[in-house]
């Protein structure tokens, strides 16, 4: 049979999530397993979600508030924005791809780096654009190599801050001066699933940015990561009114289901449970540091709550040494980080889990 759909879907290498535990219990038979490989929140969510998703589980026979107006509102509150000013989606991953539907045609080019997200370039190659590429310098943003690669055609570029799989960020100045000298035809879209990890010293406060005309800019952040919400998938974007009309205009009905909804006005609300998991990937993330450093390992200091690590060995046999012992990691040669792993921050006891195993595999496999 004729192919019939996009040849460029040929070129694609579908998106590879990290494994699930009882997945990797099947097929390892295994009986205890810990997942550090998809950047989850280990603590999971607390008690005053739980009660909000299972008090607006009694009406998922109904469709959900398409505008989200409730978390609109608390949203709106929080971070002293207009309502009109946010774009709800099924994980900040479809803020992604409603500003590719409504901001870049077949042919026009797109700037991410690399490496980073693969769902930029991944979505990007989708939609038919071109995708121009600039390496990070010193596991950093070379914001000043993507001015450089910004053409007549460019569209949209892509800055993960805090970046994935690296944990490094642009400082506020360094981004600042970046969005000033970027063309004004040129939207600027942040990613900052990890914001509430990164906050404080001269990380960049974004939400202040958006109501400026001479700015085109979508911020997108997550209920995943801090709040712990990923296996609801909500997240949302902040933009100027009409930059978020647009994202509106494009974005599928009842995109946000309600337990969505209602759990994440609750995590919003639950400050003590925010605080509990920054503290912990805070004070955990000082601990898988110090382990690096006693067995001579490099790693990438993180504003997020994960870490790159170059194993200075072949990270594949890395990533199998430690799953057949039942700790899952994140493999990074898909990202063309060869001999790299990326671990997230777990809890106490899940932490030294991996820091037991993970020197038996330094100890054990050869350079």
């Amino acid at each position: 049979m004729k192919k019939t759909w996009k040849k460029v879907l040929d070129q694609i290498a579908p998106y590879q999530p990290g494994k699930p535990i009882e997945e990797v219990k099947r097929e390892l038979g295994l009986s205890s397993v810990i997942k550090l490989a998809s950047n989850e929140n280990a603590i999971g969510p607390s008690a005053r979600v739980i009660k909000a998703i299972a008090e607006a589980a009694g009406d998922v026979n109904r469709y959900p508030d398409g505008g989200c107006f409730y978390l609109r509102r608390a949203l709106s509150g929080k971070l002293s924005l207009l309502p009109e000013n946010f774009v709800f989606g099924n994980g900040s991953d479809e803020i992604i791809l409603l500003t590719l539907r409504a901001f870049v045609d077949p042919g026009d080019e797109v700037i991410v780096a690399d490496p980073t997200f693969l769902i930029y370039h991944i979505a990007s190659m989708i939609k038919g654009a071109k995708v121009r590429t600039v390496p990070l310098k010193n596991y950093r943003y070379d914001l000043e190599g993507m001015l450089g690669a910004v053409t007549d055609r460019t569209r949209v570029v892509f800055i993960a801050n805090p970046d994935n799989p690296t944990g490094s960020y642009a400082t506020a100045d360094e981004l600042d001066d970046f969005i000033d000298r970027i063309p004004d035809d040129v939207l600027v879209f942040i990613d900052e699933a990890y914001y509430e990890f990164a906050r404080g010293g001269d990380y960049p406060e974004t939400a202040g940015m958006i109501e400026r005309e001479d700015r085109n800019i979508v911020i997108a952040r997550t209920f995943s990561k801090a709040y712990g919400l990923a296996g609801l998938r909500i997240g949302y974007g902040m933009a100027r009114r009409d930059i978020a009309g647009v994202l509106n205009k494009v974005r599928e009905p009842f995109n946000v289901n309600s337990l969505a909804q209602a759990a994440a006005i609750a995590a919003l609300e639950d400050e003590k449970a925010l605080k509990a998991s920054l503290t912990l990937v805070r004070e955990e993330k000082k601990r898988f540091y110090e382990l690096f450093c006693s067995l001579g390992v490099k790693y990438i200091p993180s504003r997020a709550n994960f870490v790159l690590v170059d194993t200075e060995r072949d990270s594949v046999k890395v990533f199998d040494y430690l799953i057949k012992r039942g700790v899952i990691v994140r493999d990074m040669s898909a990202w063309g980080l060869k001999g790299f792993i990326r671990v997230n921050i777990g809890l106490r006891e899940e932490n030294n889990v991996f820091f037991r195993v993970f020197g038996d595999a330094v100890r054990e496999i050869k350079q």
